[in-house]
């Protein structure tokens, strides 16, 4: 088996994926050696977004929240990803 190349050291994240999307890591790592892991601490990335709802919607939303003592934009979190979750099972 041919020797791998060895991976360099990137400056941060963004140097890192372009390096990536240009290189295959075949030439890099052996995927036959290679072992699942569990990060169990990993948070995913998000991105902040504006959106209208009306205020009633809003209201309702807060007073869901107050009563199950959550921050009322984790409670959309969750409510977001229930439905979508179901979504995709149906697909």
């Amino acid at each position: 088996m041919p020797k791998k190349k060895r991976i360099p050291k990137f400056r941060d994240e963004d140097e890192e994926k372009a390096f990536w999307a240009d290189h295959d890591s075949a030439e890099y790592v052996n995927w036959k050696e290679a072992e699942n892991v569990v990060l169990p601490n990993l948070k995913p990335s998000t991105k902040t977004i504006s959106i209208r709802l009306p205020e009633s919607l809003l209201e309702a939303l807060k007073l869901i929240a107050n009563k199950r003592d959550v921050p009322y934009q984790s409670l959309l979190k969750i409510f977001l990803a229930e439905r979508i979750k179901e979504e995709m099972r149906t697909q």
